[in-house]
């Protein structure tokens, strides 16, 4: 059975980065043919994708993001990583890390969620 933890702190300071790590169990983060994805659901909005990286290493951003945005993996550890940068109260959200097939929309497999608050 896949399964999926967010982990990192809750807690960010306005401008500094947030940095989370997805501890996957149960399948390899570089099986053909997933995408590793983070969303995020800001407090009373809906699900808001962020981004993601391929079987192959490829990534991919929300435009809205991209320019703060960097996800990376580590394959040995079975973990890929969301690292958002310039952070603001704007940034509150619980965070989710995903796994998407090409036949799964929404992904099939989510973590729990992390609750990630910016604030001073």
């Amino acid at each position: 059975q896949v399964q999926l933890q967010e982990s990192g702190p809750g807690l960010v300071k306005p401008s500094q980065t947030l940095s989370l790590t997805c501890t996957v169990s149960g399948g390899s983060i570089t099986t053909n043919y997933y995408f590793w994805s983070w969303i995020r659901q800001p407090p009373g909005e809906g699900l808001e994708w962020i981004g993601f990286i391929t079987y192959t290493g490829s990534t991919s951003y929300s435009p809205s993001l991209k320019s703060r945005t960097s996800i990376s993996r580590d394959a040995s550890k079975n973990q890929f990583t969301l690292q958002l940068s310039s952070v603001t109260p704007e940034d509150t959200a619980v965070y989710y890390c995903a796994r998407k097939g090409d036949r799964d929309n929404p992904p099939w497999y989510w973590g729990q969620g992390t609750q990630v608050t910016v604030s001073s």
